[in-house]
Protein backbone atom coordinates (compact mmCIF):
# COMPACT_ATOMS: atom_id res chain seq x y z
CA UNK A 1 0.00 0.00 0.00
CA UNK A 2 1.40 3.66 -1.12
CA UNK A 3 1.85 6.23 1.86
CA UNK A 4 1.47 9.41 0.33
CA UNK A 5 3.15 10.78 3.66
CA UNK A 6 6.21 9.18 3.23
CA UNK A 7 9.05 11.27 2.53
CA UNK A 8 9.68 12.11 -1.65
CA UNK A 9 12.53 10.04 -3.17
CA UNK A 10 14.92 12.25 -5.36
CA UNK A 11 14.13 12.27 -8.86
CA UNK A 12 15.38 9.29 -10.92
CA UNK A 13 15.92 9.75 -14.68
CA UNK A 14 14.58 6.87 -16.72
CA UNK A 15 14.39 6.75 -20.70
CA UNK A 16 11.28 8.68 -21.13
CA UNK A 17 11.29 11.22 -18.33
CA UNK A 18 12.22 12.30 -14.25
CA UNK A 19 9.96 10.57 -11.48
CA UNK A 20 9.74 10.41 -8.11
CA UNK A 21 8.34 7.77 -5.50
CA UNK A 22 8.42 7.69 -1.71
CA UNK A 23 10.96 6.60 1.05
CA UNK A 24 8.87 3.83 2.81
CA UNK A 25 10.48 1.65 5.82
CA UNK A 26 14.58 2.39 4.25
CA UNK A 27 13.15 1.48 0.69
CA UNK A 28 12.56 3.46 -1.61
CA UNK A 29 9.52 3.14 -3.81
CA UNK A 30 8.50 3.50 -6.98
CA UNK A 31 4.68 2.84 -8.48
CA UNK A 32 2.77 2.92 -12.05
CA UNK A 33 5.68 4.13 -14.25
CA UNK A 34 4.53 3.25 -18.11
CA UNK A 35 6.52 0.94 -19.77
CA UNK A 36 4.61 1.13 -22.56
CA UNK A 37 1.43 2.97 -24.23
CA UNK A 38 -2.21 1.85 -22.80
CA UNK A 39 -3.05 -0.64 -25.39
CA UNK A 40 -6.65 0.45 -26.26
CA UNK A 41 -7.64 2.40 -29.39
CA UNK A 42 -5.67 2.03 -32.68
CA UNK A 43 -3.38 -0.08 -30.23
CA UNK A 44 -6.08 -2.52 -28.91
CA UNK A 45 -4.93 -6.41 -29.37
CA UNK A 46 -1.76 -5.04 -30.84
CA UNK A 47 2.50 -5.52 -29.92
CA UNK A 48 2.78 -3.22 -27.01
CA UNK A 49 4.18 0.41 -28.06
CA UNK A 50 6.84 2.23 -25.85
CA UNK A 51 5.33 4.45 -23.47
CA UNK A 52 5.32 8.50 -24.31
CA UNK A 53 7.75 11.02 -22.51
CA UNK A 54 6.76 13.30 -20.22
CA UNK A 55 7.76 16.69 -19.46
CA UNK A 56 8.65 17.76 -15.59
CA UNK A 57 8.92 15.08 -13.13
CA UNK A 58 6.37 12.62 -13.21
CA UNK A 59 4.86 11.30 -9.38
CA UNK A 60 5.34 7.82 -9.32
CA UNK A 61 3.18 6.88 -6.41
CA UNK A 62 0.45 4.89 -7.10
CA UNK A 63 -0.31 1.78 -8.84
CA UNK A 64 -1.49 1.91 -12.61
CA UNK A 65 -4.60 0.25 -13.34
CA UNK A 66 -4.88 -3.60 -13.00
CA UNK A 67 -5.88 -4.80 -16.78
CA UNK A 68 -9.65 -6.35 -17.27
CA UNK A 69 -10.67 -8.76 -15.76
CA UNK A 70 -13.16 -11.03 -13.96
CA UNK A 71 -14.48 -9.59 -10.79
CA UNK A 72 -15.04 -10.75 -7.23
CA UNK A 73 -12.82 -13.80 -7.72
CA UNK A 74 -9.99 -14.55 -5.11
CA UNK A 75 -7.07 -13.54 -7.44
CA UNK A 76 -8.53 -10.99 -8.86
CA UNK A 77 -6.83 -7.43 -9.10
CA UNK A 78 -8.03 -5.08 -5.83
CA UNK A 79 -10.92 -2.77 -6.83
CA UNK A 80 -10.81 0.94 -7.17
CA UNK A 81 -9.16 1.88 -10.45
CA UNK A 82 -12.30 3.27 -12.25
CA UNK A 83 -12.32 3.48 -15.84
CA UNK A 84 -8.22 4.30 -16.59
CA UNK A 85 -6.43 2.69 -18.90
CA UNK A 86 -2.64 2.67 -17.91
CA UNK A 87 -2.88 -1.10 -17.78
CA UNK A 88 0.85 -1.26 -18.63
CA UNK A 89 3.06 0.17 -15.61
CA UNK A 90 5.91 -1.12 -13.93
CA UNK A 91 6.68 -0.76 -9.92
CA UNK A 92 9.98 -0.73 -8.37
CA UNK A 93 11.21 -1.53 -4.79
CA UNK A 94 15.20 -0.50 -4.06
CA UNK A 95 17.44 -0.61 -0.96
CA UNK A 96 17.98 3.21 -0.28
CA UNK A 97 21.55 3.78 -0.75
CA UNK A 98 21.63 7.17 1.23
CA UNK A 99 21.23 10.31 0.62
CA UNK A 100 19.21 11.45 -2.66
CA UNK A 101 17.80 7.90 -3.26
CA UNK A 102 18.19 5.41 -5.84
CA UNK A 103 21.50 6.87 -8.03
CA UNK A 104 21.40 9.77 -6.41
CA UNK A 105 19.26 13.34 -8.04
CA UNK A 106 18.50 12.22 -11.64
CA UNK A 107 21.83 10.18 -12.35
CA UNK A 108 23.12 6.56 -12.59
CA UNK A 109 24.08 4.40 -10.12
CA UNK A 110 27.35 3.31 -9.41
CA UNK A 111 29.17 0.62 -11.16
CA UNK A 112 28.20 -2.26 -8.52
CA UNK A 113 24.54 -2.14 -8.77
CA UNK A 114 22.37 -4.60 -6.95
CA UNK A 115 20.55 -7.81 -8.20
CA UNK A 116 17.37 -7.33 -9.79
CA UNK A 117 14.08 -9.84 -8.99
CA UNK A 118 11.33 -9.17 -11.49
CA UNK A 119 8.01 -10.73 -10.87
CA UNK A 120 5.26 -12.23 -13.05
CA UNK A 121 1.90 -12.53 -11.57
CA UNK A 122 -0.34 -15.36 -11.42
CA UNK A 123 -4.39 -15.69 -12.03
CA UNK A 124 -5.10 -18.40 -14.40
CA UNK A 125 -4.35 -15.93 -17.38
CA UNK A 126 -7.51 -13.88 -16.59
CA UNK A 127 -7.20 -12.54 -12.87
CA UNK A 128 -4.41 -10.77 -11.12
CA UNK A 129 -2.38 -7.26 -10.77
CA UNK A 130 0.77 -6.67 -9.67
CA UNK A 131 -1.03 -3.80 -7.05
CA UNK A 132 -2.44 -7.34 -5.24
CA UNK A 133 -0.78 -6.77 -1.26
CA UNK A 134 0.05 -10.00 -1.48
CA UNK A 135 2.94 -8.86 -3.32
CA UNK A 136 4.58 -5.76 -1.66
CA UNK A 137 8.31 -5.93 -2.68
CA UNK A 138 9.48 -4.65 0.69
CA UNK A 139 10.36 -7.74 2.18
CA UNK A 140 12.25 -9.18 -0.90
CA UNK A 141 14.11 -6.11 -1.19
CA UNK A 142 14.97 -6.21 2.26
CA UNK A 143 17.18 -8.98 1.42
CA UNK A 144 19.58 -6.89 -0.63
CA UNK A 145 17.71 -6.90 -4.67
CA UNK A 146 16.00 -4.43 -5.90
CA UNK A 147 12.28 -5.82 -6.61
CA UNK A 148 10.40 -4.91 -9.67
CA UNK A 149 6.98 -5.39 -10.75
CA UNK A 150 4.48 -4.80 -13.64
CA UNK A 151 0.71 -5.92 -15.16
CA UNK A 152 0.32 -7.36 -18.52
CA UNK A 153 -2.49 -7.79 -20.35
CA UNK A 154 -5.08 -10.76 -19.14
CA UNK A 155 -7.84 -13.09 -20.99
CA UNK A 156 -8.91 -11.96 -24.25
CA UNK A 157 -7.14 -8.66 -24.56
CA UNK A 158 -3.72 -10.67 -23.63
CA UNK A 159 -3.89 -14.44 -24.98
CA UNK A 160 -7.40 -15.24 -27.00
CA UNK A 161 -6.03 -15.99 -30.71
CA UNK A 162 -7.09 -13.45 -32.64
CA UNK A 163 -7.04 -12.97 -36.53
CA UNK A 164 -5.33 -9.16 -37.16
CA UNK A 165 -3.36 -9.39 -34.30
CA UNK A 166 -0.43 -11.23 -32.93
CA UNK A 167 -0.30 -14.16 -30.33
CA UNK A 168 0.42 -13.78 -27.02
CA UNK A 169 0.22 -10.39 -26.27
CA UNK A 170 0.18 -10.51 -22.61
CA UNK A 171 3.90 -12.08 -23.25
CA UNK A 172 5.02 -9.57 -25.41
CA UNK A 173 3.83 -7.54 -22.71
CA UNK A 174 5.82 -9.09 -20.58
CA UNK A 175 8.70 -8.73 -22.79
CA UNK A 176 8.45 -5.18 -22.85
CA UNK A 177 8.88 -4.89 -19.13
CA UNK A 178 12.00 -6.50 -19.23
CA UNK A 179 13.67 -4.51 -22.02
CA UNK A 180 11.93 -1.05 -19.44
CA UNK A 181 14.17 -3.18 -16.92
CA UNK A 182 17.65 -3.62 -19.24
CA UNK A 183 16.89 0.20 -20.10
CA UNK A 184 16.38 1.44 -16.99
CA UNK A 185 16.95 -0.50 -13.99
CA UNK A 186 20.61 0.99 -13.55
CA UNK A 187 18.90 4.48 -12.91
CA UNK A 188 17.36 2.83 -9.37
CA UNK A 189 20.07 0.88 -8.28
CA UNK A 190 20.13 -2.53 -9.92
CA UNK A 191 22.48 -4.43 -12.40
CA UNK A 192 20.97 -5.07 -15.72
CA UNK A 193 23.31 -8.48 -16.49
CA UNK A 194 21.66 -9.84 -13.14
CA UNK A 195 18.38 -9.95 -13.56
CA UNK A 196 16.03 -12.88 -11.87
CA UNK A 197 12.07 -12.99 -13.78
CA UNK A 198 10.19 -15.19 -11.15
CA UNK A 199 6.67 -15.82 -11.03
CA UNK A 200 4.06 -18.18 -9.65
CA UNK A 201 1.29 -20.58 -11.41
CA UNK A 202 0.36 -18.39 -14.48
CA UNK A 203 3.56 -16.32 -13.76
CA UNK A 204 5.24 -19.44 -13.82
CA UNK A 205 3.77 -20.47 -16.92
CA UNK A 206 4.73 -17.04 -18.64
CA UNK A 207 8.70 -17.32 -16.99
CA UNK A 208 9.13 -20.86 -19.16
CA UNK A 209 7.38 -19.33 -21.93
CA UNK A 210 9.91 -16.50 -22.31
CA UNK A 211 12.75 -19.29 -21.49
CA UNK A 212 11.37 -20.59 -24.89
CA UNK A 213 10.58 -17.04 -26.55
CA UNK A 214 13.39 -15.28 -29.07
CA UNK A 215 11.95 -11.70 -28.24
CA UNK A 216 12.47 -12.53 -24.42
CA UNK A 217 16.87 -13.85 -25.17
CA UNK A 218 19.08 -12.12 -23.24
CA UNK A 219 16.65 -9.78 -21.32
CA UNK A 220 17.28 -11.73 -18.04
CA UNK A 221 19.93 -14.08 -16.29
CA UNK A 222 18.21 -16.43 -14.24
CA UNK A 223 14.54 -17.74 -13.81
CA UNK A 224 12.04 -18.86 -11.05
CA UNK A 225 9.22 -20.70 -11.78
CA UNK A 226 6.56 -21.60 -9.11
CA UNK A 227 4.16 -24.06 -9.84
CA UNK A 228 4.47 -24.25 -13.75
CA UNK A 229 0.76 -24.78 -14.86
CA UNK A 230 1.18 -27.52 -18.41
CA UNK A 231 -1.70 -25.75 -20.00
CA UNK A 232 0.06 -24.35 -23.76
CA UNK A 233 -2.34 -24.28 -26.60
CA UNK A 234 -1.96 -25.21 -29.90
CA UNK A 235 -3.25 -22.50 -32.39
CA UNK A 236 -5.90 -24.97 -33.33
CA UNK A 237 -7.27 -25.09 -30.10
CA UNK A 238 -6.96 -21.49 -29.24
CA UNK A 239 -8.64 -19.98 -31.61
CA UNK A 240 -12.02 -22.67 -31.51
CA UNK A 241 -11.93 -21.36 -27.94
CA UNK A 242 -11.82 -17.76 -29.00
CA UNK A 243 -14.27 -18.58 -31.35
CA UNK A 244 -16.41 -19.60 -28.76
CA UNK A 245 -15.91 -16.61 -26.55
CA UNK A 246 -16.92 -14.24 -29.31
CA UNK A 247 -19.79 -16.44 -30.99
CA UNK A 248 -22.57 -14.33 -28.88
CA UNK A 249 -21.40 -10.98 -29.99
CA UNK A 250 -22.01 -12.02 -33.79
CA UNK A 251 -18.64 -11.50 -34.70
CA UNK A 252 -15.73 -13.56 -35.93
CA UNK A 253 -12.57 -13.54 -33.17
CA UNK A 254 -11.18 -10.91 -35.42
CA UNK A 255 -9.14 -7.98 -34.24
CA UNK A 256 -10.75 -5.38 -36.05
CA UNK A 257 -14.26 -6.52 -35.51
CA UNK A 258 -13.99 -6.71 -31.49
CA UNK A 259 -12.61 -3.23 -31.03
CA UNK A 260 -14.90 -1.15 -30.46
CA UNK A 261 -16.46 -4.25 -27.47
CA UNK A 262 -15.96 -2.98 -24.15
CA UNK A 263 -12.86 -5.07 -22.09
CA UNK A 264 -15.35 -5.61 -19.84
CA UNK A 265 -18.04 -7.22 -22.03
CA UNK A 266 -14.88 -9.66 -23.24
CA UNK A 267 -14.34 -10.69 -19.91
CA UNK A 268 -17.72 -11.47 -19.44
CA UNK A 269 -17.39 -13.53 -22.72
CA UNK A 270 -14.67 -15.31 -21.81
CA UNK A 271 -16.06 -16.23 -18.17
CA UNK A 272 -19.13 -17.73 -20.39
CA UNK A 273 -16.98 -20.20 -22.02
CA UNK A 274 -14.87 -21.06 -18.50
CA UNK A 275 -18.86 -21.64 -17.28
CA UNK A 276 -19.38 -24.07 -20.14
CA UNK A 277 -16.17 -26.04 -19.18
CA UNK A 278 -18.81 -28.75 -17.63
CA UNK A 279 -20.68 -29.78 -20.85
CA UNK A 280 -19.74 -32.99 -22.41
CA UNK A 281 -19.44 -31.61 -25.94
CA UNK A 282 -17.45 -29.00 -24.36
CA UNK A 283 -15.00 -31.70 -22.81
CA UNK A 284 -15.09 -33.92 -26.21
CA UNK A 285 -13.74 -31.07 -28.54
CA UNK A 286 -11.54 -28.93 -25.88
CA UNK A 287 -10.28 -32.33 -24.00
CA UNK A 288 -9.01 -31.53 -20.64
CA UNK A 289 -8.60 -27.85 -20.33
CA UNK A 290 -12.17 -27.84 -20.28
CA UNK A 291 -11.83 -29.51 -16.93
CA UNK A 292 -9.21 -26.51 -15.76
CA UNK A 293 -10.04 -22.71 -14.77
CA UNK A 294 -9.17 -20.32 -17.56
CA UNK A 295 -10.27 -20.74 -21.41
CA UNK A 296 -7.28 -18.70 -22.07
CA UNK A 297 -3.35 -19.80 -21.84
CA UNK A 298 -0.24 -19.12 -23.89
CA UNK A 299 -0.19 -19.91 -27.63
CA UNK A 300 2.66 -22.06 -29.54
CA UNK A 301 1.63 -19.80 -32.84
CA UNK A 302 5.43 -20.78 -34.54
CA UNK A 303 6.08 -16.85 -33.97
CA UNK A 304 5.93 -15.42 -30.61
CA UNK A 305 5.96 -19.29 -28.49
CA UNK A 306 7.89 -20.88 -32.00
CA UNK A 307 7.24 -24.31 -29.72
CA UNK A 308 6.15 -25.67 -26.45
CA UNK A 309 8.57 -25.41 -23.41
CA UNK A 310 9.71 -28.76 -23.11
CA UNK A 311 10.52 -29.08 -26.72
CA UNK A 312 12.20 -25.79 -26.87
CA UNK A 313 14.39 -26.82 -23.06
CA UNK A 314 15.29 -29.82 -24.64
CA UNK A 315 16.97 -28.08 -27.74
CA UNK A 316 19.31 -26.15 -25.26
CA UNK A 317 17.43 -23.04 -25.77
CA UNK A 318 17.79 -21.62 -22.46
CA UNK A 319 21.17 -23.51 -21.18
CA UNK A 320 22.97 -20.24 -20.39
CA UNK A 321 20.06 -19.03 -18.09
CA UNK A 322 20.28 -21.05 -14.55
CA UNK A 323 16.97 -22.15 -13.03
CA UNK A 324 14.91 -22.66 -10.45
CA UNK A 325 11.29 -24.49 -10.62
CA UNK A 326 9.16 -26.50 -8.50
CA UNK A 327 5.91 -26.94 -7.04
CA UNK A 328 3.48 -27.45 -4.09
CA UNK A 329 2.96 -31.24 -2.42
CA UNK A 330 -0.87 -31.11 -2.53
CA UNK A 331 -1.43 -27.99 -5.23
CA UNK A 332 -5.18 -29.06 -6.40
CA UNK A 333 -5.90 -29.15 -3.15
CA UNK A 334 -7.20 -25.24 -3.43
CA UNK A 335 -9.80 -26.94 -5.64
CA UNK A 336 -10.68 -29.66 -4.17
CA UNK A 337 -10.78 -28.93 -0.37
CA UNK A 338 -14.80 -29.01 0.65
CA UNK A 339 -16.18 -30.10 -2.51
CA UNK A 340 -18.67 -32.86 -2.44
CA UNK A 341 -17.61 -34.24 -6.38
CA UNK A 342 -20.00 -37.02 -7.75
CA UNK A 343 -18.39 -40.59 -9.31
CA UNK A 344 -19.17 -39.35 -12.91
CA UNK A 345 -17.24 -36.28 -12.50
CA UNK A 346 -14.40 -37.88 -10.89
CA UNK A 347 -14.47 -40.62 -13.92
CA UNK A 348 -13.82 -37.79 -16.74
CA UNK A 349 -11.50 -36.11 -14.96
CA UNK A 350 -9.03 -38.95 -14.20
CA UNK A 351 -9.41 -40.31 -18.16
CA UNK A 352 -9.02 -36.74 -19.16
CA UNK A 353 -5.68 -36.34 -16.65
CA UNK A 354 -4.02 -39.56 -16.76
CA UNK A 355 -1.01 -40.28 -18.53
CA UNK A 356 -1.12 -43.19 -21.13
CA UNK A 357 -0.84 -46.12 -21.52
CA UNK A 358 -2.20 -47.00 -18.61
CA UNK A 359 -4.96 -44.32 -17.95
CA UNK A 360 -6.98 -44.17 -14.48
CA UNK A 361 -6.21 -48.23 -13.60
CA UNK A 362 -2.70 -47.09 -12.99
CA UNK A 363 -3.51 -44.43 -10.81
CA UNK A 364 -5.51 -46.70 -8.78
CA UNK A 365 -3.03 -49.43 -8.82
CA UNK A 366 -0.48 -46.70 -7.68
CA UNK A 367 -2.57 -45.24 -4.96
CA UNK A 368 -4.55 -48.27 -3.74
CA UNK A 369 -5.74 -46.79 -0.50
CA UNK A 370 -6.74 -43.29 -2.28
CA UNK A 371 -10.71 -42.65 -2.60
CA UNK A 372 -12.04 -40.98 -5.67
CA UNK A 373 -11.36 -37.73 -4.34
CA UNK A 374 -7.82 -38.33 -3.67
CA UNK A 375 -7.65 -39.87 -6.69
CA UNK A 376 -8.96 -37.05 -8.64
CA UNK A 377 -6.71 -34.73 -6.88
CA UNK A 378 -3.25 -36.57 -7.40
CA UNK A 379 -3.99 -36.66 -10.86
CA UNK A 380 -5.07 -33.22 -11.54
CA UNK A 381 -2.09 -31.92 -9.57
CA UNK A 382 -0.04 -34.58 -11.37
CA UNK A 383 -1.21 -33.14 -15.15
CA UNK A 384 -1.42 -29.43 -14.07
CA UNK A 385 1.70 -28.71 -12.22
CA UNK A 386 3.73 -31.68 -10.75
CA UNK A 387 4.90 -33.09 -13.54
CA UNK A 388 5.09 -30.54 -15.73
CA UNK A 389 7.59 -28.82 -13.67
CA UNK A 390 9.69 -32.11 -13.36
CA UNK A 391 9.75 -32.88 -17.19
CA UNK A 392 11.13 -28.94 -17.80
CA UNK A 393 13.59 -29.58 -15.05
CA UNK A 394 14.60 -32.83 -16.83
CA UNK A 395 14.70 -31.30 -19.95
CA UNK A 396 17.07 -28.47 -18.91
CA UNK A 397 19.39 -30.43 -17.04
CA UNK A 398 19.75 -32.78 -20.07
CA UNK A 399 20.65 -29.85 -22.24
CA UNK A 400 23.20 -28.62 -20.09
CA UNK A 401 21.60 -26.08 -18.15
CA UNK A 402 21.74 -25.18 -14.17
CA UNK A 403 19.14 -26.40 -12.78
CA UNK A 404 17.31 -26.64 -8.86
CA UNK A 405 14.00 -28.19 -8.39
CA UNK A 406 11.97 -28.25 -5.14
CA UNK A 407 8.82 -29.14 -3.43
CA UNK A 408 7.24 -26.97 -0.72
CA UNK A 409 5.53 -29.76 1.41
CA UNK A 410 4.98 -27.67 4.58
CA UNK A 411 0.86 -27.86 5.04
CA UNK A 412 -0.80 -24.44 4.92
CA UNK A 413 -2.17 -24.58 8.98
CA UNK A 414 -5.15 -22.14 8.11
CA UNK A 415 -8.61 -23.09 7.30
CA UNK A 416 -8.52 -26.33 9.62
CA UNK A 417 -5.45 -27.74 8.36
CA UNK A 418 -7.70 -28.86 5.16
CA UNK A 419 -5.56 -27.04 2.26
CA UNK A 420 -2.37 -29.07 2.82
CA UNK A 421 0.66 -27.41 0.94
CA UNK A 422 -1.80 -26.40 -1.96
CA UNK A 423 -1.78 -23.96 -4.60
CA UNK A 424 -0.63 -20.44 -3.85
CA UNK A 425 0.55 -21.55 -0.47
CA UNK A 426 4.68 -20.50 -1.70
CA UNK A 427 3.25 -16.18 -2.39
CA UNK A 428 2.86 -15.64 0.91
CA UNK A 429 5.78 -17.26 2.26
CA UNK A 430 8.15 -15.69 -0.42
CA UNK A 431 7.01 -12.21 -0.07
CA UNK A 432 6.62 -12.15 3.70
CA UNK A 433 3.23 -11.08 3.39
CA UNK A 434 1.27 -13.66 5.07
CA UNK A 435 -1.55 -11.50 6.17
CA UNK A 436 -2.58 -10.38 2.83
CA UNK A 437 -4.79 -11.51 0.08
CA UNK A 438 -5.28 -15.37 0.52
CA UNK A 439 -2.31 -15.48 2.71
CA UNK A 440 -4.64 -15.00 5.97
CA UNK A 441 -6.66 -18.01 4.93
CA UNK A 442 -3.78 -20.10 4.60
CA UNK A 443 -1.74 -19.16 7.21
CA UNK A 444 -3.91 -18.69 10.13
CA UNK A 445 -4.34 -15.43 12.47
CA UNK A 446 -1.54 -15.68 14.62
CA UNK A 447 0.69 -17.39 11.92
CA UNK A 448 2.89 -19.81 13.54
CA UNK A 449 6.68 -19.48 14.00
CA UNK A 450 7.17 -22.41 11.37
CA UNK A 451 5.48 -20.79 8.72
CA UNK A 452 7.17 -17.82 8.76
CA UNK A 453 10.37 -19.89 8.95
CA UNK A 454 9.81 -21.44 6.04
CA UNK A 455 8.90 -18.63 3.90
CA UNK A 456 12.44 -16.91 5.53
CA UNK A 457 13.99 -20.15 4.36
CA UNK A 458 12.69 -19.53 0.58
CA UNK A 459 13.22 -15.68 0.40
CA UNK A 460 16.33 -16.20 1.67
CA UNK A 461 17.37 -18.73 -1.23
CA UNK A 462 15.53 -16.72 -3.77
CA UNK A 463 17.57 -14.04 -3.41
CA UNK A 464 20.83 -15.81 -2.88
CA UNK A 465 20.12 -17.15 -6.19
CA UNK A 466 19.39 -13.77 -7.85
CA UNK A 467 23.05 -12.67 -6.91
CA UNK A 468 24.49 -15.06 -8.03
CA UNK A 469 25.39 -16.63 -4.68
CA UNK A 470 24.74 -20.78 -3.75
CA UNK A 471 22.25 -21.34 -1.50
CA UNK A 472 23.44 -22.13 2.37
CA UNK A 473 23.22 -26.21 2.95
CA UNK A 474 19.85 -27.34 4.47
CA UNK A 475 19.58 -29.13 7.59
CA UNK A 476 19.22 -32.62 5.73
CA UNK A 477 21.58 -31.94 2.80
CA UNK A 478 23.19 -34.82 1.51
CA UNK A 479 25.17 -34.10 -1.35
CA UNK A 480 28.33 -32.03 0.69
CA UNK A 481 28.98 -28.67 1.54
CA UNK A 482 28.20 -26.58 -1.86
CA UNK A 483 24.03 -25.68 -1.08
CA UNK A 484 21.33 -26.88 -2.78
CA UNK A 485 22.10 -29.69 -4.70
CA UNK A 486 21.75 -29.02 -8.48
CA UNK A 487 18.51 -31.69 -10.37
CA UNK A 488 19.98 -34.37 -11.82
CA UNK A 489 17.50 -36.57 -13.61
CA UNK A 490 19.33 -39.73 -12.06
CA UNK A 491 19.92 -38.68 -8.67
CA UNK A 492 16.77 -36.43 -8.27
CA UNK A 493 18.07 -34.41 -5.20
CA UNK A 494 15.45 -31.87 -4.45
CA UNK A 495 14.89 -29.33 -1.98
CA UNK A 496 11.99 -30.02 0.25
CA UNK A 497 10.32 -26.77 1.96
CA UNK A 498 9.28 -28.05 5.33
CA UNK A 499 9.71 -28.05 9.01
CA UNK A 500 12.93 -28.12 8.69
CA UNK A 501 13.88 -27.22 5.26
CA UNK A 502 16.21 -30.73 3.66
CA UNK A 503 17.84 -31.68 0.53
CA UNK A 504 16.65 -35.88 -0.29
CA UNK A 505 15.42 -37.69 -2.73
CA UNK A 506 12.47 -36.55 -5.12
CA UNK A 507 9.34 -37.29 -2.43
CA UNK A 508 6.58 -38.05 -5.56
CA UNK A 509 8.25 -40.81 -6.82
CA UNK A 510 5.24 -43.11 -7.86
CA UNK A 511 3.91 -40.30 -9.87
CA UNK A 512 7.08 -39.67 -11.37
CA UNK A 513 6.75 -43.12 -12.23
CA UNK A 514 3.66 -42.64 -13.39
CA UNK A 515 4.66 -39.97 -15.94
CA UNK A 516 8.19 -41.29 -17.17
CA UNK A 517 6.88 -41.88 -20.59
CA UNK A 518 4.75 -38.88 -21.33
CA UNK A 519 5.84 -36.23 -23.27
CA UNK A 520 4.37 -32.81 -22.40
CA UNK A 521 3.62 -30.64 -25.18
CA UNK A 522 0.96 -27.71 -26.54
CA UNK A 523 -2.39 -28.84 -26.26
CA UNK A 524 -4.39 -29.48 -29.20
CA UNK A 525 -8.28 -29.06 -30.99
CA UNK A 526 -9.39 -32.85 -30.32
Amino acid sequence: MATLDAPVTAPVRTTTGLVTGRIEGGLSVFRGIPFARPPVGALRFQAPEPAEPWDGVRAADAFGAPPPQPRGRAISAPPGAGDRDDWLTVNVWSPDPGPGGPGGPAGPAGPAGLPVMVWIYGGAYVAGAASAPGYDGAALAGQGVVLVSFNYRLGMEGFAQLTGAPANRGLLDQVAALRWVQDNITAFGGDPGQVTVFGESAGAGSVVSLLAMPAAAGLFRRAIAQSVPGTFFAADLAADLATAAVGHFGQPPDAGALADIEPQHLVDAGQAVLASFGAPARRDRWGAVAHTLTPFSPVVDGEVLPTDPWDALARGRARDVELIIGHNRDECRLFTAGNALADAEIASALAAFSPQPGGPAAYRRAFPAADGTRLYELAYSDWLFRMPAVHLADAHARAGGTTYLYELTYPAPGAGGALGACHGLDVPLVFGTPQADFGAMMLGDPVPASALAVGDAMRADWTAFAAGRPASPAPGHVAGPAGWPPWDPRTRLTRVYDDPVTDQAYPEETSRLLWAEHRFAALPLL
